[in-house]
């Protein structure tokens, strides 16, 4: 079932006349990236950004890391975080901006559908095998994250410019 956010549209920052972006194609390009910019929080404060790639799956990103990856080690310290994901061009696209808190899953069943939309989007030769709540890969383990949404931003960009705000 897709949750619908309350969404808005920031005038401040649109053409006049804009319309809001509807969730649905924010919900589309969050599927579609093949890359995701996932921003953690260091214990010091500073901001972590790494580029991973990710499934999206029940209307919730997920993405898998390492336990000696810095991006695993601050989530254990402090769940918060940003996914940026779109375009990179100026005139056309659609750029979303994900605010959340990413929290492990370790239920097999859930666990096992996350590997099977891994190799769906990015091929077999991103086939991880789920044992004991987590993933294997190449002789190495990573843990299985989802990133519980609060707010998504879309910045739509082409004839009529337009950032929208929705909230979960």
């Amino acid at each position: 079932m897709t949750t619908q956010p309350e969404t808005t549209l920031d005038a401040r920052y649109s053409s006049p006349g804009a319309d809001p972006t509807p969730w649905e194609a924010g919900r589309h390009e969050l599927a579609a990236a093949e890359i995701y910019w996932f921003t953690t929080v260091r214990p010091d404060g500073r901001p972590h950004c790494t580029p991973l790639i990710g499934v999206w799956l029940d209307d919730t990103l997920f993405i898998c890391t390492g336990p000696e990856e810095r991006k695993h080690r601050n989530l254990a310290e402090n769940p918060n975080v940003v996914v940026t994901t779109g375009k990179n061009v100026y005139a056309t696209g659609l750029d979303v901006v994900l605010e959340g808190q990413a929290e492990q899953v370790t239920d097999p069943d859930l666990v096992r559908r996350v590997a099977d939309a891994y190799v769906a989007k990015y091929g077999e030769e991103w086939r991880f095998t789920p044992k004991d709540g987590r993933f294997e890969h190449h002789g190495g383990v990573a843990d299985v994250f989802r990133v519980r949404s609060s707010a998504a931003y879309g910045y739509a960009r082409g004839e009529v410019f337009s950032q929208t705000r929705w909230r979960f």
